[in-house]
């Protein structure tokens, strides 16, 4: 099924530390993960992943329980697909440190992001996090441990005065965490390989990587979602972690999440772009060099952000850039499979307006969601903003002052009232159909971002226009 790709492993990343979707949209959609040419799944189970004992503060509230987890892994089974298990266990540790029981861990006081490495606690703590979740993923042949993004590393107090001493670094403080985490993988699973993302990695010089157990240890995952890759600057990085003693590498893309940490809708192009600039540096290097690749589908930029696409609405996005890596391009009979894998008569991969629907799992929420992120906002900046009526005779004001001509009610309030009916009965439907496949904490935050201040604006105006009176002559 591999057709012409370069990448062997082709994972879909779900990060379920935002909008994680209920089992039953699991079932329905990893038949067209597999369909569409991926062999495997990277969950990032974050606060997602039924921790047990001293770790149950970690859980959501709607945390999957241990049997959702095993039927998540019995279905990616049934279509093929590899679970690799990911555990954050140095940086993008909000979910943990954010807690007070834990946040003598932190590496800075005030910053939950990332671990303290020189307390034995920590240690202890994502051990024992890595633990639970290889309990339910027993056969698991890759574990991702993170490691992506550990800012603030060095600032610390007990850094502070660990760096003054020669000849220690921060690269040196960097790999020894890394290295005692992928230990312990190594010693207590050893058929298990960790995997770790390797921004932290780039600037260690080739003779300090070497000089360390980490590249023995890890398969590290370079990751870039740009449009414009550097394929130079990727090749000649390749070559230095080949150098270092690393054995296999991956690469990591993205088909959403990527380009804006409010945004609503996936630009389907640069994503495609970033995908065919990966097939260019896999043609670029050694065939024994990359493993597999990983489509990122990034839900927050941080446990504290907002949400950005929902994963339904980036299923047209996947599904070219999926077909792209398969094939070696996105050619026209390329394009033509991906309309007809999704059910849309006419994918434009420049713009946002799959509101042809298509047939796919979630089609409807990618609908209603284009329909609010183009028109919502835009339909009522024109009524309060640009409408000569409400301008002219209701303006700010004139709101404040409870005036307006009479006359004028009769031309703003039934505008108003339509345009509200309209966009209620849509954020209705669009309700409910988030419903079926997200919890209700997801839903509510939806919405409330995204739809609610915009109705909260047309409603305020109604209740201003009902508390007027005719203003007295000379006013």
């Amino acid at each position: 099924m591999s057709g012409s790709s370069p990448f062997k492993m082709r994972l879909v990343h779900l990060d379920l530390k935002g909008a994680p979707p209920k089992v039953c949209y699991l079932s329905e959609i990893f038949p067209l993960f597999r369909a569409l040419g991926a062999n495997g799944i990277l969950i990032e189970y974050e606060d997602m992943f039924p921790y047990e004992g001293h770790l149950r503060l970690l859980r959501a509230k709607h945390a999957y329980s241990p049997s959702e987890i095993k039927e998540i892994l019995h279905l990616a089974t049934l279509n093929e697909l590899e679970v690799i298990p990911l555990v954050q266990t140095f940086g993008h540790m909000e979910f943990v440190l954010k807690h007070e029981a834990l946040a003598h861990l932190r590496e800075v006081a005030r910053f939950p992001n990332t671990l303290n490495p020189h307390k034995e606690e920590s240690l202890a703590l994502v051990t024992a996090m890595i633990d639970q979740v290889m309990e339910l993923h027993p056969g698991a042949r890759w574990f991702h441990v993170g490691c992506d993004e550990v800012y603030y590393l060095g600032e610390g107090e007990t850094s502070r005065q660990w760096l003054q001493q020669e000849p220690n670094s921060k690269a040196k403080l960097c790999l020894s965490h890394m290295e005692a985490v992928a230990s312990h993988m190594r010693a207590r699973y050893p058929t298990t390989t960790p995997l770790m993302w390797d921004d932290m990695l780039r600037d260690i010089p080739e003779d300090q990587l070497s000089g360390s157990r980490v590249p023995q240890l890890v398969e590290p995952v370079l990751w870039d979602y740009g449009a414009d890759l550097d394929l130079h600057g990727k090749a000649l990085l390749v070559e230095k972690y080949r150098k270092s003693g690393f054995s296999w590498l991956w690469a990591a893309s993205a088909f959403k999440g990527a380009t804006g940490v409010n945004q609503s809708l996936t630009p389907i192009e640069h994503h495609l772009r970033n995908h065919l600039q990966w097939l260019q540096v896999a043609g670029s290097v050694p065939a024994d060099t990359l493993r597999g690749i990983i489509l990122t589908g990034w839900q927050r930029y941080d446990h504290f952000s907002v949400l950005c696409e929902l994963l339904p609405v980036g299923i047209p996005s996947l599904a070219v850039c999926l077909q792209a890596l398969l094939h070696g391009d996105f050619a026209e009979n390329v394009k033509a499979r991906v309309e007809n894998f999704l059910g849309i008569s006419s994918l434009e991969e420049m713009s946002f307006r799959s509101e042809g629907a298509g047939s796919f799992p979630g089609s409807d929420i990618l609908a209603l969601v284009t329909q609010v992120s183009l028109h919502l906002c835009s339909s009522v900046d024109a009524l309060l903003e640009r409408d000569r009526y409400v301008t002219g005779w209701f303006s700010p004001y004139h709101r404040r002052r409870k005036l307006i001509h009479p006359v004028m009610i009769e031309h703003i309030q039934p505008q108003a009232l339509s345009l509200l009916a309209r966009w209620n009965a849509l954020a209705g439907e669009l309700e409910a159909a988030l419903q079926r496949i997200f919890y209700p904490d997801t839903v509510e935050e939806w919405l409330e971002e995204n739809v609610h201040p915009s109705l909260q604006r047309l409603q305020a105006l109604l209740q201003d226009l009902a508390l007027t009176g005719e203003p007295e002559r000379g006013t």
